[in-house]
C-alpha cells in the first residue's frame, strides 16, 4: 500500500508575514505559481487580518484575484474574525484557516482575547464558511508548551479540539509555536485526541524548528497516524508573539525525508527547492532550511565530498 502525506504549504502567508522586506504582489503570485507547478495542492496564500497588523499581507484581495487557475488546488487564507471572513468571501478564496491558542496568556498576546471569546468568534466564522461551501481548518497554537503559561494540559487541547471540529472545521492543526515539542509529547497528544474521538486523519502538525526537532516530531506524528503536515518553503516564518520562535519546518527538509522513507507527497523536491532559491533571491537574505542550504551549494554533480 502506498503511504501518502499531504504537505500543507504555509510559506506565502506564515512565511512572509514577519519579513522586514514587503514583497510586491507580483512576486507573491510568482511564488505561488512556482508552488503549484511543484505539485502542492494546499497552499496558504495570505491573511485577512487588518492590514496594519500584518502590512506584508495587506494586498490579500489582489493576491487572491490573481491566483493561478488550478481546480485541484485549495488556496487558503487566514481569517481572524467576522470582518476578516467578509473580506475572504469578497476575495473568492476557497479555503479559510482560523486561529486561536490553547493558552490564555498567548491568546491574549496574539489577538487580545480570552480563550472563551476566541472560541465564540471561531464558531461564528466556521459556520459562515461552511454555509458558503468553503473548506475550513483551525490552528490551535502552543499545544506543546507556551512561553508564558508553560505546559498546556492535554485535556485543554482535547476540549478545544472538539469545540472547533464540532463547529464544522475539517482539520485541527496542532501548533508547536515555539518549538517546545518532543516526539513522545507528539505521540501522547495525538493518542489523547484519538482516544477522545478525534481521529488522526482530522489532524495536521504545524511544527517549528527552534530546537532542531521538527522532523523528529513529524515522524512521531506520522507513526501515530497523522497524514497532514504543515511546512514553509526553505524554513520561512515564525511567530511574532512568542519569544524565541524560529522558522517553520522547511518544506524541502520534510519532502526529502518523506521521499527517502517511501512516503508519497506529490511534491517534486527539485522544483520546490528552485522555488526556495528564488524566494531567497527576492528577499535578499539566506533562508534557514537545511536542504535549502545544501541545494544552494550544489552546483554540479562534481560538487561532492571525497575521503582522504
Amino acid at each position: 500500500m502506498t503511504k501518502s502525506v499531504t504537505v500543507y504549504e504555509v510559506g506565502p502567508r506564515d512565511g512572509l508575514q514577519n519579513e522586514p522586506v514587503i514583497l510586491p504582489t507580483e512576486a507573491k503570485i510568482e511564488f505561488i505559481h512556482g508552488l503549484v507547478n511543484a505539485g502542492f495542492k494546499d497552499i496558504e496564500v495570505t491573511s485577512f487580518v487588518r492590514p496594519r497588523w500584518v502590512p506584508q499581507l495587506a494586498d490579500a484581495l489582489d493576491v487572491v484575484r490573481h491566483l493561478p487557475k488550478a481546480d485541484d488546488v485549495t488556496f487558503w487564507g487566514l481569517v481572524p474574525n467576522r470582518i476578516g471572513m467578509e473580506r475572504a468571501l469578497e476575495s473568492g478564496i476557497n479555503g479559510i484557516a482560523t486561529f486561536m491558542s490553547a493558552s490564555e496568556a498567548h491568546n491574549k498576546r496574539n489577538i487580545n482575547r480570552s480563550i472563551g471569546e476566541s472560541l465564540a468568534a471561531q464558531k461564528e466564522v466556521i459556520s459562515t464558511a461552511v454555509a458558503e461551501g468553503l473548506r475550513v481548518r483551525c490552528y490551535l497554537s502552543v499545544v506543546f508548551g507556551c512561553p508564558y503559561d508553560g505546559d498546556i494540559p492535554v485535556e485543554q487541547v482535547v476540549r478545544l479540539g472538539h469545540e472547533l471540529l464540532e463547529s464544522g472545521a475539517e482539520t485541527l492543526a496542532l501548533g508547536d509555536t515555539v518549538g517546545f515539542a518532543n516526539p513522545d509529547q507528539v505521540t501522547n497528544v495525538v493518542r489523547a485526541l484519538s482516544e477522545s474521538g478525534i481521529t488522526p486523519d482530522k489532524l495536521s502538525l504545524h511544527m517549528h524548528d527552534t530546537r532542531g526537532s521538527a522532523l523528529a516530531n513529524v515522524l512521531a506524528g506520522l507513526q501515530a497516524g497523522v497524514r497532514i503536515v504543515d511546512a514553509s518553503i526553505s524554513g520561512l516564518g515564525g511567530c511574532p508573539y512568542a519569544d524565541g520562535a524560529a522558522g517553520n519546518l522547511a518544506t524541502e527538509d520534510l519532502v526529502n525525508m518523506l521521499d527517502g522513507m517511501g512516503w508519497k507527497s506529490g511534491i517534486d523536491l527539485v522544483s520546490a527547492a528552485d522555488v526556495g532559491m528564488e524566494v531567497e533571491r527576492v528577499l535578499g537574505r539566506e533562508l534557514p532550511g537545511r536542504y535549502h542550504r545544501y541545494y544552494s551549494g550544489t552546483t554540479s554533480t562534481a560538487n561532492v565530498c571525497t575521503a582522504s
